[in-house]
């Protein structure tokens, strides 16, 4: 099954973020969304993710880097970059910041990783 990305359906719309978020697109101990991101150079997600467990993303992620340069930083302090052509999997507990202006195609545990979306929504409401 394939999706051009323009037709996943636009979940947050905002200055430096675009984040695409389609539902039931595979299944991993349950369904998975598929998801297109483009993140501009300097967002942090950290502040979006307090009031989460340990202020964190709890959602895994596997996907790939089509461009730019994202650093995921872990619950336990540690951190790795993710560049250009890498495939990555993101395990609960993570927040990201970019480095330069990324793009990436992520598939995520639908109902876990929507909650952390809404939150996002949330904070960025209430802003």
């Amino acid at each position: 099954m394939h999706t051009p990305k323009n037709d996943l359906p636009v979940k947050i719309d905002a200055p430096g973020a675009h984040a695409r978020h389609l539902a039931d697109f595979g299944v991993a101990s349950g369904p998975l969304a598929a998801e297109y991101f483009t993140l501009g150079a300097g967002a942090d997600l950290a502040p979006l993710l307090q009031g989460l467990d340990h202020d964190a993303c709890d959602s895994a992620h596997w996907g790939f880097m089509i461009t730019g340069d994202v650093v995921v930083t872990y619950s336990d302090g540690s951190d790795e970059r993710c560049s250009t052509g890498d495939v990555f999997y993101w395990p609960p507990g993570h927040s990201v910041r970019v480095e330069s202006d990324a793009e990436l195609v992520m598939f995520s545990p639908q109902a876990e990783h929507a909650a952390v979306l809404d939150h996002i929504l949330a904070k960025m409401a209430a802003t």
